[in-house]
């Protein structure tokens, strides 16, 4: 099929799923054919694959702290080409962390253990903080309600949260740093604070409601290993810069490709979904439908949507996939599937547009 042919399919799918929203997402009815179907077709695709794993973790994390360092010791346009270099490739490593909480133990031996070491400890935001929240999100009777912990209804808000929404995640690598370096430790000997910090600061949410529960067993002593190796490589950062051992220059400019790595995240999650729910329990379709796919032939979203992001509708309608095989999963789909199917409903050409999209209904 031409571009232009794929471009009208995609057209006429969006209307027929602007109609089925008209009545509210709560009322979509689920599509069983077109899930079974997706179910069928990708049933070969759901092992991850441990060498590309590592591969395209480690690559990336290697080209981000090379990226970092040239930043720091280069001057002029070369360092801002390292900086920009440095935000891309630590996003895609930061972005691990959404499969570190679907993988199973035993898919990729050890990457947990790496993706702490190597990205989770160094820019604390270690992977219990998705773990046991992402999966919530995930779950049938919670997305978009209340009690999602990674949903807002950002269309049903005013405009000038979208900007403040943004804004908020600039400030997040200093938070982190206060929340590891200084309120952790003080939790030690302030029960009440350390119960603050377990129920409002130790998840990556983004619903101000949401309150965590305190872990048990094997996850609350990992938790505490990586809670402490964070703690003290935050201590070393405060440390260091206090005593002129971490140069304050090289501090601001890490500090700030981070806070770039987490504003872009924070824009990529702006259009991850339509967040037109208003608190309802959506059907599985519905929840596909309020979810975003930008699939090729757009090249950008391989930048800001790394790790699979791009597919996250798809992700939604099949959350067991591995990163690596949801684009070979849409290709079967979107080929398999009627013109008018609900499935190609989910997809949209860009960036741009899709914030467009979400200022109007906030204006709205």
């Amino acid at each position: 099929m031409t571009q232009s042919g794929a471009r009208h399919r995609i057209m006429n799918a969006q209307s027929n799923h602007a109609a089925t929203f008209a009545a509210g997402p709560a009322r979509v009815a689920d599509d069983s054919a077109m899930i079974r179907l997706a179910a069928q077709l990708t049933r070969d695709l759901g092992a991850a694959r441990p060498a590309l794993y590592w591969a395209d973790f480690l690559g990336s994390a290697a080209l981000g702290y090379a990226g970092l360092a040239l930043a720091i010791i280069g001057h002029g346009p070369l360092a801002a080409v390292a900086a920009i270099i440095a935000v891309l490739a630590l996003y895609r490593t930061g972005s691990f962390i959404h499969e570190v909480s679907h993988l199973r133990p035993d898919a990729v031996p050890g990457f947990r253990t790496g993706y702490n070491l190597v990205i989770g400890v160094p820019l604390l935001v270690p992977s219990f903080m998705y773990e046991g929240v992402h999966s919530l999100h995930h779950a049938r009777t919670r997305y978009g309600t209340a009690e999602d912990p990674e949903y807002l209804p950002l269309a049903r808000m005013q405009p000038w949260t979208l900007p403040l929404f943004v804004a908020a995640s600039a400030l997040a690598p200093a938070a982190l740093i206060i929340r590891y370096g200084v309120l952790a430790p003080l939790g030690l000997v302030v029960p009440p604070l350390r119960r603050l910090l377990v129920a409002r600061y130790s998840a990556l949410s983004i619903n101000p409601d949401f309150r965590r529960r305190a872990p048990d067993g094997e996850f609350a002593r990992h938790w505490t290993r990586w809670e402490a190796a964070a703690s003290l490589w935050a201590i070393a950062v405060i440390a260091g810069v206090a005593t002129g051992l971490f140069p304050l220059r090289a501090f601001a400019i890490t500090l700030a490709i981070v806070s770039a790595t987490m504003v872009l995240n924070q824009v990529r999650t702006l259009v991850a979904h339509l967040w037109e729910n208003d608190g309802a329990v959506l059907t599985v379709t519905g929840q596909y439908l309020d979810s975003v796919n930008v699939p090729p032939p757009a090249l950008l979203p391989a930048l800001w949507a790394p790790v699979g992001l791009r597919y996250h509708a798809l992700h939604h309608l099949l959350p067991g996939l591995p990163y690596h095989s949801l684009g070979e999963a849409h290709r079967r789909i979107k080929a398999a599937v009627p013109a008018d199917s609900l499935y190609h409903g989910a997809s949209y050409p860009g960036l741009p547009g899709l914030l467009l999209r979400l200022v109007q209904g906030a204006k709205a």
